[in-house]
């Protein structure tokens, strides 16, 4: 049986979801990547040993994550009964309905009806009462908000969620849906997207700044740009890479020379800073205290351990601001 380190909260730095009671470690291991059955399960057990006894408590999922669909809440249900009931207390497992889960009209996008029933088989593949997190995963422009926000009322009010997050939803609408949720009485204390140095839409979609104004927490996902903002790049496309293996997320025609060139000029700001490039991308998300949590994913424990790193150093100076703006393409 697995023992957890006895330092497991020696270094972890954490932070609280917008003025909830909720804290977040400021680095969280997301499932969207190797926890599905093509993975090894010997390798998310070491992942998630890995992660835990160096303080990250946060274990991110959602309804579809796989492949198969399903399969990494199923594979985490296993390793949760078999190595971390005792610790379940002590861990945050946030999982989302939104996308496309199964066939028909009910298994997708924002209803009551998928929303709740997506739950119930999520608690079931997880084998849990009851999860810390629940989101709607994406925005139905289809659905009354209402229906959406009532749903994940009924999910907090039944016990079968703790809180409620919003994923992947612009500033104004989540505006609109935190005006809803508070009516409703439910702790509504997280907002997750993606953002990186390379991408920017919390900031061009007024989702941050709405965020930071109505005191909800925000968790970053993709924060390396699907691998772009490391050192896989530096010298063109490896053969082992995403890019060649799996070309879902991010395509070959995404690294033009013009890419390639910015992630180099980063790469030496990053050095000239002590980092590697992961290392500074990490940083450079949770610079400002407005983003809760960065959401890693991983291969290997080694990967955990590097990108630990970037929290011995979070903070920039103006120059170094500028200058990743303007490697990046963003200067003003």
């Amino acid at each position: 049986m697995y023992q957890a380190s006895d330092a497991r909260y020696s270094s972890m730095p954490y932070h609280r979801c917008g003025k909830s009671g909720l804290l977040l470690p400021a680095v969280s291991l997301g499932f969207w990547h190797n926890f599905g059955d093509t993975g090894h399960y010997e390798t998310m057990k070491q992942l998630c040993f890995t992660a835990f006894d160096h303080g990250i408590t946060h274990f991110d999922l959602a309804n579809n994550y796989g492949p198969e669909p399903g399969s990494a809440e199923k594979n985490l249900g296993r390793i949760l009964h078999e190595n971390f009931m005792p610790y379940r207390d002590e861990l945050i497992i946030s999982t989302k309905a939104g996308y496309t889960m199964w066939d028909g009209p009910y298994g997708d996008w924002g209803s009551r009806k998928y929303l709740l029933a997506s739950l119930d088989q999520s608690l079931k593949r997880l084998g849990l009462d009851y999860v810390d997190i629940y989101y709607h995963h994406r925005m139905d422009p289809n659905t009354p908000l209402e229906e959406t926000m009532g749903a994940l009322a009924t999910a907090v009010q039944s016990g079968k969620a703790l809180y409620a997050g919003l994923s992947n939803y612009n500033g104004e609408t989540l505006e609109k849906a935190a005006a809803i949720l508070n009516e409703l009485h439910v702790p509504f204390v997280i907002n997750q997207n993606r953002y990186s140095i390379f991408d920017r839409t919390i900031e061009q979609n007024g989702l941050k700044k709405t965020a930071v104004r109505l005191n909800k927490g925000i968790i970053a996902f993709s924060p390396l740009a699907q691998g772009l903002l490391t050192n896989r790049y530096l010298n063109g496309i490896p053969e082992d890479s995403r890019v060649r293996t799996d070309g879902r997320f991010l395509k070959e025609s995404a690294l033009t020379e013009e890419k390639l060139a910015q992630i180099r000029a980063l790469n030496e700001i990053a050095a000239s800073r002590g980092q590697t490039l992961a290392e500074m991308a990490l940083a450079w998300v949770l610079k400002d205290g407005e983003v809760t949590s960065v959401l890693i994913g991983a291969s290997r424990p080694e990967q955990i351990l590097d990108n630990i790193k970037a929290l011995e150093n979070t903070t920039f100076t103006k120059e170094e601001l500028e200058a990743i703006d303007k490697a990046s393409g963003f200067a003003k």
